[in-house]
């Protein structure tokens, strides 16, 4: 049997074919000699392709595999905007993104016709709502932080802006952040890049975290400077201190500042040497386990003059927070405040392995560090924030259900400055001007706009959190517990979040935020 012929093989005919036919041609007409400069420079390119080993397609399909390196560039905008439906969109749905945008914008944000996900489906959830809706007095959601040794406590919004770094954020969409929050009366985790100028011109109040590069407070060897520190956390706009152990995109995983990025200006807001490659270690230097955290915990507290000092991490090893508890019990050494990042959390770039594989999903981690604290006599000493794709009122309820005090959020803050979620973020060259640093592109983000956007989204967003805690009868935040929500497990079998997350062999009352589980 004969064989077929190649597409390669034929192409090549293909040119031979039309140079004969444009020379001869030319006989009767000279201009169509013109033809040749289209041909000859893609018959070059077929030449090219054939003779290279790099890419397969191109040597089978000469030309016309391009065509598949095309739509693959264009693959995610294809999928968001004309193949995927309202409900399908990762890591936000569309029906997601759009609430945000239509609460930063202050339009319209009902729905009509009902309900498009499906009710009957495992891990469909909901509320109890009760005959006689409940009246919240406070139209301003806030909550104390700050343990008995705090000197300096702060009065937080429950809904605040997660940590993101200027540098992995451009400096308008920094701006308007933190202007966003001084509009809507609530506060801007600066992320372990530091406190730059951006942070401090939006004027909003500052939760200043602290990584393992120990940046805006460092040495010139890398190590915590105590003298930066203090002259930093002065500043009269910085209300909290948040020392990062891990992050729910990367637990366990440092990070890389390199030269070319690191620019004269980022120096002098991280406290390095311009043009030189950082390095962000996977753990710190100022301690190595429990009980020596805990003792920075105490020194950055005295030399911050009583401002609350907390740390963030996401739940991986359960012995290692036990443990934790153990010697904050023991020594009686307490952080004012504990940030839970979920394993589904994160904005910028992450190893595959880290983002799909490792930590501990932030409803289960919440759950078990309220467990924790409660069993060893913490809880009044400590608030928890939950981080973890936290977008609108009943992802706050949730939340608040399983422990939290507190919630952050970082991509729907993005949403709420105009991030369409081009899942260009690690690339420079972010459409919407948000996570880049090319001019060309930031300089398109109207920093007087994007920051009562900023507020329009988080005002909306506690307004229907209200709304949703009167209609289930919780009248302060204190009422918000886990017996009213719940989960389908399986097809024709549902569990409220207290059988799943604490399980007990008790009487059916109702389990609140400061129940001391057997």
């Amino acid at each position: 049997m004969a064989s077929k012929v190649s597409v390669r093989r034929s192409m090549g005919y293909a040119f031979l074919s039309a140079y004969l036919v444009t020379l001869f041609l030319s006989v009767f007409e000279r201009q169509y000699l013109w033809l040749l400069v289209a041909i000859v420079p893609l018959h070059l390119l077929y030449l090219r392709n054939i003779r290279q080993g790099k890419h397969s397609i191109l040597r089978n399909y000469p030309l016309v595999g391009y065509l598949r390196y095309f739509f693959e560039s264009i693959r995610p905008e294809l999928r968001q905007y004309f193949f995927e439906s309202d409900l399908d969109g990762k890591p936000f749905s569309r029906r997601q993104r759009s609430i945000v945008y239509q609460r930063a914008k202050n339009v319209r944000e009902t729905v009509p016709f009902g309900m498009q996900t499906n009710s009957q489906e495992a891990g469909f959830e909901w509320i109890a709502h009760t005959m006689f809706p409940a009246h919240v007095q406070t139209k301003d959601l806030r909550v104390t932080v700050g343990g008995s040794r705090c000197k300096q406590p702060y009065s937080a919004s429950i809904y605040n802006i997660s940590a993101m770094s200027y540098g992995s954020l451009s400096k308008t969409a920094v701006t308007a952040l933190s202007a966003g929050a001084k509009l809507g009366g609530f506060a801007h985790n600066t992320g372990e890049g530091g406190v730059s100028p951006f942070h401090v011109q939006g004027g909003g109040d500052l939760i200043w975290q602290i990584g393992t590069g120990y940046f805006g407070c460092r040495d010139k060897n890398g190590n915590f400077s105590e003298y930066l520190f203090k002259e930093q956390v002065a500043h009269p706009h910085i209300k909290m201190v948040e020392i990062k152990l891990s992050q729910g995109a990367k637990p366990g995983h440092g990070g890389i500042l390199p030269a070319a990025k690191n620019t004269p200006e980022i120096a002098a807001i991280r406290k390095v040497e311009p043009y030189t490659t950082v390095a962000s270690p996977p753990a710190h230097s100022a301690f190595n386990d429990q009980f020596t955290m805990l003792l920075f915990i105490e020194k950055l507290r005295v030399l911050s003059e009583g401002k609350p000092i907390g740390i963030k991490l996401c739940v991986g090893n359960k012995q290692e927070f036990e443990l934790l508890c153990k010697e904050m019990k023991h020594n009686r050494i307490y952080p004012d405040f504990i940030t839970i990042d979920g394993a589904e959390g994160g904005t910028g770039a992450a190893p595959l392995e880290f983002t799909d594989s490792l930590g501990m999903p932030l409803y289960d981690a919440l759950a078990y560090v309220q467990h924790m604290l409660e069993q060893y006599g913490l809880r009044d000493e400590i608030k928890l924030i939950a981080a973890g794709k936290i977008i609108t009122g009943v992802d706050i309820i949730k939340a608040i259900s399983l422990g939290a005090d507190i919630c952050y959020s970082a991509r729907g803050m993005m949403f709420a400055l105009g991030c369409i979620q081009a899942l260009q973020c690690d690339s420079g060259r972010c459409p919407v001007g948000i996570a880049t640093q090319d001019k060309n592109l930031y300089q398109g983000l109207d920093v007087a706009d994007k920051r009562v956007r900023v507020a329009n989204f988080h005002g909306n967003t506690i307004k229907s959190t209200i709304e949703v805690m009167e209609a289930c009868g919780f009248g302060s935040l204190d009422d918000i517990t886990p017996d009213k929500i719940f989960r389908r497990v399986e097809q024709g079998q549902t569990k409220s979040f207290r059988d799943i997350y604490f399980p007990r062999k008790a009487s059916p009352s109702p389990i609140s935020k400061n129940y001391v589980l057997n």
